[in-house]
């Protein structure tokens, strides 16, 4: 590896929007670094153009006439003189074309190399280059074989498997199948939705672990030849392949476990000449066997619960290698201190199969208080518009124990008041009440198999239906008394101090 010269960023372009937008704005004033923010006609009055020194306006709401024009966001660089520009995740944060075109106009590209992006963005290329490293993966085919080679392969690894698409992620062009007779109506699916949404069908097929965790590792690595882990998360709280909760550590995780998964996280990283900050995905089975999944070559959405436990910056330390220079830690972090759970606040109604809701913001009151992090791009006024992700927020808690930290969450939760449109509080106040979450005995189908909005996990019996009623029904009365109190007018003329002085005057 070439050591890179430290290097001066002058001004960063952020080629996002919303909350990521917002965190990097923020990093980087940390640093003293002027930032240039772009946006489309939805998004001119928002957080991420407010903050910003800078704001060029890029385009028409839809992404593919603004946040992922190439062409215009790279105008705007050269516009407002920003040296360096930072991707954010989503959109352009994982387009070796876009970091390449970035690279040869001279700018800074705050992320890695575009090969590492392209090998590992196709996860057939990814699954090649780690296993050269030793990188455990799960038991799958090729990419590119016809439909017929792919049946046969499925019966000889054995159903249920999973059949994925070689580009993109996020559930898309993903389809897992139980028995053969539905193997070629979901093939057929995958490859229509992977080439709709990545204008690449090939698929291939893995096995589906039953019963596995989906566990993260955080990745760090310099010019300088150093590569480490900050531990991992855990992400199996996931709806449709989305994550919805992560936490970190994982309950699953002990040093041994960590110390091994944590070595071959930088195998895989190491497998392309990893440069800046990334995640390596795992798959770990009930025994805990765990596999390479893919890698996220970008910050991950859930990066906060990291930052709290292992007290880092990881968009800080972005910019830093991005300017070649070394890293603040050279060695990997093997004991967390205390537990942090990130829940994401998106504008979808729980209680009608998660259906996205648009509209203003009418009314917003964000928790505070200890160990309580909000990362969020909205403000009362703004409007949720159905262009975008709709994520609405990120609400993180740090706790000594897990306990403390879903404690904390439920009392965070429990303040935080959204009004205008509907959003996913209730299920997370749901979540954290479910046995199984606060035992830690969840994998990656628990929400689509084992919860349910309506019941947490079991149906009531009537006697406890009927005990709950009584419980409402006292406490509704007893906060009516209370708020009785509050605001009932005094019955004396005068406030209870002037009175107070009035009455020890007499008593002279």
């Amino acid at each position: 590896m070439t050591e890179q010269q430290p290097t001066s960023i002058n001004k960063i372009l952020v080629a996002n929007r919303g909350e990521i937008a917002v965190r990097v704005i923020r990093a980087a004033r940390d640093l003293g670094i002027p930032t240039v923010a772009v946006y489309s006609d939805a998004d001119r009055a928002a957080l991420h153009v407010r903050y910003a020194d800078e704001a060029v306006h890029i385009g028409a709401p839809a992404p593919r006439d603004s946040y992922l024009r190439m062409d215009k966001i790279i105008e705007a660089a050269r516009q407002t003189g920003a040296d360096a520009i930072h991707p954010g995740y989503g959109f352009l944060a994982e387009n070796a074309d876009f970091a390449q075109q970035v690279t040869d106009e001279g700018m800074i590209w705050i992320g890695p190399s575009p090969y590492a992006i392209a090998t590992m963005g196709d996860k057939q290329s990814a699954r090649t280059a780690v296993t050269k490293n030793g990188v455990p993966l799960i038991p799958g085919t090729e990419a590119g074989l016809p439909d017929e080679e792919l049946a046969h392969a499925a019966e000889a690894i054995g159903f249920p498997v999973l059949i994925k698409a070689v580009a993109g992620g996020g559930g898309k062009g993903m389809r897992a199948v139980h028995d053969p007779e539905h193997f070629a109506e979901a093939l057929a699916t995958a490859r229509r939705e992977a080439e709709s949404a990545f204008g690449n069908g090939d698929v291939y097929v893995e096995k589906l672990l039953v019963g596995a965790r989906h566990i993260e590792f955080q990745i760090l690595a310099d010019s300088h030849g150093n590569t480490i882990h900050i531990g991992e998360r855990e992400c199996s709280i996931q709806r449709r392949h989305q994550k919805l909760v992560e936490e970190a550590p994982s309950v699953v995780m002990d040093r041994d476990l960590r110390e091994r998964m944590g070595k071959m996280a930088i195998a895989a990283a190491e497998s392309v000449n990893y440069v800046n900050a990334g995640t390596i995905e795992c798959m770990v089975d009930k025994d805990k066997n765990y596999y390479f999944l893919e890698m996220n070559t970008r910050l991950q959405v859930e990066h906060p619960v990291t930052e709290m436990v292992y007290g880092i910056d990881l968009a800080r330390e972005q910019i830093r290698i991005a300017r070649g220079r070394p890293m603040t830690h050279t060695e990997s972090f093997l004991e967390p201190r205390g537990w942090a759970i990130e829940c994401r606040i998106n504008a979808e109604d729980p209680y009608q199969n998660f259906m996205p809701s648009t509209g203003k913001i009418s009314t917003l009151i964000t928790p505070t208080g200890p160990g309580v992090r909000v990362d969020s791009g909205v403000y009362p006024g703004s409007e949720i518009t159905p262009y975008y992700d709709s994520m609405i927020a990120k609400l993180i808690t740090f706790g000594e124990s897990r306990s403390e930290a879903m404690l904390r969450m439920r009392r965070a939760l429990s303040e935080y008041t959204i009004m205008g449109l509907k959003h996913n509080i209730p299920f997370h106040i749901n979540l954290l009440n479910s046995f199984s979450f606060i035992a830690g005995q969840i994998d990656t189908n628990f929400v689509e198999q084992r919860f349910s909005m309506t019941t947490y996990e079991e149906e009531p019996t009537q006697a406890e239906l009927e005990t709950a009623a009584i419980a409402a029904t006292l406490y509704a009365h007893r906060k009516r008394q209370e708020a009785a109190q509050v605001v009932a007018p005094a019955k004396r003329d005068a406030s209870n101090w002037k009175w107070i002085s009035r009455w020890e005057r007499m008593q002279r």
